[in-house]
């Protein structure tokens, strides 16, 4: 009987000598997604090198609920190299990249078990938008820069408006008398460093408009946009060690006195919460498996680019709505599922963790990152999202910032947040703005 237990321990020997690690919000909720299965993959073979792959396979493919969309991936690169229809290519490697973007996170958590919980904070914290990333890096790639830009943006806005107020919605619907109850601290951090990034996107503009020739301001604003870049990345190392190091109390969910009822729920559930808290797959399994899958994701990702022109003329929706509004909410559908669910189990501190967090996670690191990218690939890319855009950022920043003032959660917040969302969105399902090359 031994044996049948030996893929899951072949690496870790001593399950005791697991790090335990402070799993970022935006990575806990690959594991609301998991399933479980008591007779793992594989578990009969007597091959021990081949019976470990299988169970590895079987966690990493298998081991989530999503697992039902995998087959879209080897049907995206069918579809491309047998040459079917661009639309068709960019919906399956869509549908690709979401699916494999939960299981991006949920190995991230995995190698962060082994790697304690101050560098695994910061491996969270480096690849919880890893999807977004690698799709504005093959962006930029081929010069497509207002495809980068609105795509950066659309998971600003998605993070901020959409997922957030989806959870505060399901919440205060889930506790309608009740409700709930969040960190206000938390809120103020992100709320203070997404105005600093509405700031920096806001001066290029300011500079553009001021009257000068747009021949006088391009390389001023150019100059100003890497200068402000590297300021937003100083300001995010630093908020990185304020998280993970000097004040971590701020970002961790608050446990409430739970009531009689709400005890007796989550008595049976106490012992599953322990088991998720142990890493199911060994350090260089993990670390193996990370580097395929984003190697696919890279794959999927210039598929996107390469077709999302034609898809969305194919479609007649613009090609900043599919920009701006599909690839975000597609492409981070789990993580966003994820954040809705904790909200539903009354824990909003961690669903403000994967909505805010994400948000400023973008606009300070990954908008700035590629900024400077671009200037190391003599690529000009610089922080002027045009007016209609940078409009939309600061009028959501503000409204999120009342929404989160008081600490305290309705329906009603959550529904006004979709709503505001759901009006950007129909503004730039009318735009017919091309992409400038």
């Amino acid at each position: 009987m031994g044996s049948l237990q030996e893929p899951w321990v072949l690496e870790n020997v001593d399950s005791k000598g697991l790090v335990r690690h402070g799993k970022t919000s935006i990575n806990m909720s690959s594991s609301l997604l998991r399933t479980k299965s008591d007779l793992p993959l594989g578990s009969r073979v007597r091959c021990p090198m081949l019976r470990h792959f299988l169970a590895n396979l079987h966690e990493v493919v298998l081991g989530t609920k999503l697992s039902v969309i995998f087959p879209v991936v080897p049907l995206a690169f069918v579809a491309h190299f047998y040459g079917f229809g661009r639309p068709w290519v960019f919906a399956l490697s869509l549908l690709g990249v979401s699916a494999l973007a939960e299981r991006i996170s949920f190995l991230t958590e995995q190698i962060a078990y082994y790697i304690g919980p101050t560098v695994g904070g910061l491996v969270n914290a480096t690849c919880g938008n890893a999807t977004e990333l690698i799709i504005a890096i093959f962006a930029l790639r081929q010069n497509k820069i207002d495809m980068v830009k609105y795509s950066l943006l659309g998971s600003v806005l998605s993070n901020m408006l959409l997922v957030l107020g989806t959870s505060l919605f399901c919440g205060g619907i889930a506790y309608l008398r009740k409700g709930q109850k969040f960190n206000r601290r938390q809120a103020e951090v992100n709320c203070i460093l997404l105005l600093l990034a509405l700031l920096c996107h806001s001066l290029p503009l300011l500079f553009r408009m001021s009257g000068a020739s747009a021949a006088d301001t391009a390389d001023p604003i150019l100059q100003l946009s890497r200068a402000s870049s590297v300021v937003m990345l100083i300001a995010y190392i630093t908020y990185l060690v304020f998280q993970l190091f000097t004040h971590s109390q701020f970002f961790e969910a608050q446990e409430e006195p739970k009531d009689e009822e709400d005890g007796a729920l989550e008595q049976g559930g106490g012992e599953g919460e322990e088991e998720e808290e142990e890493a199911v797959i060994g350090f260089w399994s993990a670390f193996v498996w990370l580097v395929v899958l984003t190697a696919l994701v890279s794959l999927l990702s210039q598929y996107l680019v390469e077709t999302i022109e034609d898809a969305s003329y194919s479609w007649g929706i613009s090609v900043s709505f599919n920009s701006m509004i599909l690839l975000p909410i597609v492409g981070n559908a789990a993580e966003h599922a994820g954040a809705i669910i904790f909200a539903f189990k009354d824990k909003l501190d961690i669903s403000l963790g994967v909505a805010l967090g994400s948000a400023t996670q973008i606009s300070m690191f990954a908008v700035p990152l590629c900024v400077i990218a671009a200037w190391i690939m003599g690529i000009d890319m610089d922080l002027n999202f045009n007016l209609l855009e940078t409009g939309c950022l600061a009028l959501s920043i503000i409204a999120v910032a009342f929404t989160l003032q008081d600490g305290n959660s309705h329906y009603l917040k959550g529904l006004i947040l979709i709503l505001l969302y759901s009006v950007i969105g129909a503004c730039f399902f009318v735009s017919k703005t091309p992409l400038t090359t």
